[in-house]
């Protein structure tokens, strides 16, 4: 599982990298990540808060807010979300019940490799919370 994951990265590497160069054109594509992932939050339980900290994180560094992260991981995250994102990929979406199971694959996957990253941003997140 782990070659296909790498394997679904590769496929979207240079498209994440266009996304890189603009932040702006990110919020499109999470709007469309967030509608998939609220479709599908049952079979995502297991990485639904993370998930939901990943989006934030993308949503503070596109707005600018944010920028405490590296380009290597913005890449990776951006592509990772790409892959969930597109019907078509190693087990297409079309395949009912195990189509998003990939899709979870790769997230989890993502969050799992950009622990410490979410981890420095949750900080950050509350303690401009608690400035407010």
């Amino acid at each position: 599982m782990k070659e296909d994951i790498k394997l679904g990265y590769k496929k979207f590497e240079s498209t994440a990298y266009k996304y890189a160069q603009n932040p702006q054109k990110t919020d499109k594509l999470l709007k469309k990540t967030m509608k998939k992932a609220a479709r599908n939050r049952g079979t995502l339980k297991d990485i639904w808060k993370n998930l939901q900290l990943l989006m934030d994180l993308m949503k503070s560094w596109s707005k600018g807010e944010y920028k405490d992260v590296s380009k290597k991981s913005i890449v990776f995250i951006i592509a990772s979300i790409l892959y969930f994102i597109s019907p078509i990929d190693l087990v297409p979406d079309f395949l009912i019940g195990i189509g998003i199971v990939d899709d979870a694959a790769v997230l989890g996957y993502a969050i799992k490799q950009i622990s410490g990253e979410l981890e420095k941003y949750e900080s950050w997140k509350e303690k401009r919370h608690k400035e407010v």
